[in-house]
């Protein structure tokens, strides 16, 4: 969805006010980590919009060098998988390490969703080990950001990196005097892009794209977002360094969900729930390294506990790859999971993947793409100027031999070869034990709209006009 054309986000992804502080009890030392003599090791927790892994990290030619400065210092990892390519859901299954659906967050939390406890947040576990919290930029997990229980909201002018990095700096440079968690969010690379800086001649479109003179401008303006994103990493790793705290601090660098073009964020091919993460830090993350484990983003809470020497909270059911971390373990899951409910407007589906399949099963009888689910740009004008929106383009069911097929374009799952009905019944019965165990809503039928959300027509060209079905004491 575009921001610029829904004034009710970007008054959303503002934070104001200041809360107190916490007690100061540290948390207890792992033989994962090694911090300082008083056992103390701070966490810097940074995470962009719309990002997905186009990154200079990642081998792509985006504008990056801060981050690419950060990966070659800590672990990158090449296979992390978004639980839901959607913004709220996926940050809410990172920052409770459970399906989406489990915590609550079925859809975007300025529509009207939340999280079931906001105590599940990771916040108040390491709270409870002596942590303090502060908050700079984007949280997008609730509507009020007091709610989720930061000891401090930073303020800022903008959620832009230009406006968040300085503050998030100035925290740091205090120098707290407990173990902190500084929840560092960027509005970048969120539409609308800036106006580029290279030329679009010389740059290549994403995958799932021609390569055409519409989809080039669009991605220029991606690597302009792209530069203000990665000065605003670069400030705050500096003032790390310059303020001696690096070595004593973990950073997490990651995104939400894929990049805001057809066929990528909200999508659950992997050009939609394929993101960044590079961790840095103390111990086991200080020797680069480069992981290939297939990890989803629930995965980071219990990696975490671990690495810290903190109990495994009940609710849970990510699993810690910090064996594949140490060396000890080539991977810790056989299949990833993935799902989409509502972003702007309503679109049930869900996925799960292996290190050669994925399937992916829609829960409702649409042929055609739900237009409001895909960001206004150049690129999605190119694809309706071409006939896109009658285009039949989703199944029930779809299969992919990744493989032969990485970018997910021939469906498999009507084949009558031996081995791809082996893959597709194994995936079936896999996605449907998962349904079970974590209590998926949409064993139960349709998804019914959260009592005061507000949501798109799936048949609505674009989310330009979200801002009608947001309450006014939202916008």
């Amino acid at each position: 969805m575009t921001v610029d054309q829904q004034p009710s986000r970007r008054r959303f992804l503002q934070t104001g006010a200041v809360a107190a502080l916490a007690a100061n009890v540290f948390p207890r030392k792992s033989a994962a980590a090694v911090a300082s003599p008083e056992g103390k090791y701070n966490i810097v927790y940074l995470h962009s919009h719309d990002s997905g892994r186009y990154l200079r990290p990642y081998g792509y030619d985006v504008p990056t060098p801060n981050l690419q400065r950060l990966a070659k210092q800590g672990v990158l990892f090449r296979n992390m998988h978004a639980a839901a390519p959607t913004c709220s859901p996926s940050r809410a299954a990172l920052l409770t390490g459970q399906p989406s659906h489990a915590s609550g967050m079925l859809g975007l939390a300025h529509l009207g969703w939340s999280l079931n406890d906001y105590k599940q947040h990771i916040l108040h576990i390491l709270r409870d080990h002596g942590y303090i919290s502060a908050l700079a930029g984007i949280q997008h997990i609730a509507a009020d950001p007091s709610v989720i229980g930061y000891d401090q909201i930073l303020p800022h002018a903008t959620t832009s990196a230009k406006d968040v990095a300085p503050a998030a700096a100035k925290f740091i440079r205090s120098k707290p005097d407990k173990p902190f968690l500084l929840d560092v969010g960027f509005f970048e690379t969120h539409r609308e892009f800036p106006e580029p800086v290279d030329s679009p001649d010389y740059i290549q479109p994403p995958a799932p794209l021609p390569d055409v003179p519409e989809t080039r401008r669009d991605m220029a303006g991606f690597h302009a977002s792209a530069r203000i994103l990665d000065k605003g990493v670069g400030e705050v790793l500096d003032a790390l360094e310059s303020g001696g705290l690096a070595e004593n601090t973990l950073v997490i660098s990651t995104t939400d969900h894929g990049i805001a073009f057809p066929n990528m964020k909200c999508s659950l091919r992997d050009t939609g729930t394929g993101i960044s993460l590079i961790m840095r830090g103390p111990g086991v993350f200080s020797k680069p390294q480069v992981s290939d484990a297939l990890l989803s983003n629930i995965d980071v809470f219990p990696t975490l506990c671990d690495y810290l020497g903190i109990p495994h909270p009940a609710w849970l059911t990510g699993k810690s790859f910090l064996p594949v971390v140490q060396g000890t373990s080539k991977s810790v899951n056989d299949a990833i999971f993935a799902e989409v409910t509502y972003h702007a407007a309503y679109e049930p589906k869900r996925a799960v993947r292996t290190s050669r399949w994925k399937y992916i099963r829609h829960f409702d009888n649409r042929t055609n793409v739900v237009l409001p689910n895909c960001d206004d740009g150049y690129s999605k004008t190119f694809w309706m100027n071409n006939g896109w929106k009658a285009l039949p383009s989703v199944s029930h069911e779809e299969l992919y031999d990744l493989t032969f097929d990485p970018n997910e374009q021939n469906n498999l799952a009507t084949s009558r070869e031996q081995r791809t009905q082996v893959a597709l019944e194994d995936l079936r019965s896999r996605l449907d034990r998962w349904m079970k165990e974590t209590n998926d809503p949409l064993l139960h039928g349709p998804v019914p709209l959260v009592q005061g959300g507000h949501v798109m027509p799936q048949d609505a060209d674009s989310p330009k006009d979200l801002s009608r079905y947001v309450p006014r004491n939202l916008k």
